[in-house]
């Protein structure tokens, strides 16, 4: 894959001048490398990262599959580099080692109730029925959204705290009507009661197969609210009725407006039942700032330790999926850029976080977790430099995924064209449609409102399967772009401004409370 150029035509040339180089460019000053920075980049060699990903992708650790024995060998072995290397605990409990539950979980109807204050009846299973896994007591009045479309910011603060009733949803909770639901959510809705017509006959079959379905909750955070329900017409339509609300006039609107229900209040209080309950690790450590201001504010390095766990096996008897570079490659990355920090004689002004996720495969539960139990506020991270499969492909190209969202991508620029001597050029995202933003970790952090970089090679043949192993990894090419984002990450920690958000990209990528 032909490599392409970022930015600017300045440059820098070799090490030595690039180490006391401060550009003036149109993203802004790159500030000078202090006294040992450069030796410590180039302290992230070959030989290093592969006895590292020797020990991750090795058959022992049988996959990383979370939950699993291997994924806590992984862990364990983590921590233990990261007390090595003088890092600061940022898990549970003074360790480095974050736990987080995994309970499958299904739909509790008889044990869900729903009490109308106002007059009227509605029971789970018979009139209503939620599929989140959510339990609460969630109280609060109720308003009418009728008509679908984009909503005025006059709207949106009528929903906020309230229980909404949306009638005009043709399709129901089909993808649209799921983004929808998901956007009032987010704007801050008690709870969406989407209207439905269904049939006796559907409705019972649709209730007989929710009661079977299983889902995946991650810890118990209190109370759940802005989940979705279903409630039949003939159920609402005369509690509505009795306070004045046509639900079918409504229903027909085309307009959007928000139709108040005075006198009426619901408590929902979903229930589910616990059907099965485990546990699994992040990892993760700090690196403490040398600025007595600036070393309150954190710049995240992460990867998913994690891959796939045990398969079938191949012709040779070989069952073990190793995920060398998915992710092994970002895991030892983090590591190896880890210990070049903790080398320096004087810290970075801000401080560093390295983190570990699990769970990465099956839907990003690690990050998720991590993003809404952080050991400090996300507001104090002002960045997040995701490294998810760098290991295999072209050996002169890496792609950052998001450089268009914010800032970061100008910072990227500068930093690449003021170190050529490692050979290794950013380039933007080669495959939008295959939407990698959104399936990797930093797209967790990125909801939480911190700018974000996805550094990704792309998949090959190998990806997801048996012959993902050590031998195949270009290590040479991998030290070289771990240095790249050490010298991304050393810069981000010196500059005295945050990184910032385009605003449309912040709009539509950020999940406000």
């Amino acid at each position: 894959m032909k490599s392409q150029c970022l930015l600017s035509t300045v440059i820098c040339v070799g090490v030595a001048s690039s180490s006391a180089c401060a550009q003036e460019q149109g993203g802004g000053r790159l500030e000078p490398l202090g006294e040992g920075v450069v030796a410590a980049a180039a302290s992230i060699a070959p030989d290093d990262y592969l006895r590292k990903l020797g020990v991750i992708a090795h058959d022992s650790m049988g996959g990383r599959d979370t939950p699993s024995p291997g994924l806590e060998m992984t862990a364990a072995w983590i921590a233990s580099e990261f007390e090595r290397v003088g890092l600061v605990p940022a898990g549970d409990d003074g360790s480095y080692v974050q736990r987080y539950l995994i309970e499958a979980v299904a739909p509790d109807l008889v044990a869900s109730s729903a009490r109308v204050n106002g007059g009227g009846d509605l029971r789970f299973g018979r009139d209503l029925v939620i599929a989140a896994a959510s339990e609460g007591d969630v109280e609060g009045e109720v308003v009418m959204l009728a008509g679908m479309g984009d909503m005025t910011p006059e709207a949106v603060s009528r929903i906020v705290g309230k229980h909404v009733v949306v009638g005009s949803m043709p399709g129901g909770l089909d993808r649209a009507g799921r983004t929808f639901v998901a956007n009032l959510s987010a704007a801050g809705a008690l709870s969406v009661l989407v209207v439905t017509d269904m049939s006796d006959r559907a409705w019972n079959q649709y209730v007989e197969r929710l009661s079977g379905s299983r889902s995946i909750r991650l810890g118990r955070d209190g109370i759940s609210t802005g989940f979705s329900v279903e409630v039949r017409a003939d159920a609402i339509r005369p509690i509505l009725a009795a306070h004045g609300v046509d639900v079918d006039q409504a229903r027909g609107k085309r307009a959007v407006s928000i139709i108040d229900v005075p006198g009426l209040a619901l408590t929902l209080s979903p229930r589910v039942q616990v059907l099965e309950s485990r546990s699994a690790p992040n990892v993760a450590g700090i690196l403490e700032g040398s600025d007595p201001v600036l070393a309150e504010e954190y710049v995240v390095f992460s990867a998913h330790m994690d891959h796939i766990g045990i398969g079938s096996p191949n012709a040779e008897g070989d069952s073990i999926n190793n995920g060398a570079d998915d992710d092994g490659s970002g895991t030892t990355a983090v590591l190896e850029i880890a210990e070049a920090y903790a080398s320096l004689a004087r810290k970075p002004k801000r401080s560093m976080i390295f983190l570990l996720v699990s769970g990465e495969e099956k839907g990003l539960w690690g990050s998720a977790y991590f993003t809404a139990n952080p050991p400090m506020p996300t507001e104090r991270m002002v960045a997040d430099l995701n490294i998810d499969m760098v290991g295999r492909n072209w050996p002169d190209t890496i792609v950052a995924i998001g450089m268009e969202h914010s800032d970061l991508g100008q910072i990227l620029g500068l930093v690449n064209e003021a170190h050529p001597e490692l050979g290794m050029t950013a380039i933007a995202d080669l495959w939008p449609e295959e939407r990698f933003f959104f399936r990797s970790d930093h797209y967790n952090f990125a909801r939480a409102g911190v700018p974000v970089l996805f550094f990704f090679n792309g998949t090959h043949e190998d990806y997801h399967g048996r012959d993902d192993e050590v031998d195949r990894i270009d290590a040479e090419k991998a030290a070289r772009i771990s240095q790249l984002i050490f010298y991304l990450g050393y810069e981000l920690a010196s500059r005295p401004e945050r990184p910032r958000w385009n605003p449309e990209s912040r709009r539509q990528i950020v999940s406000d409370p």
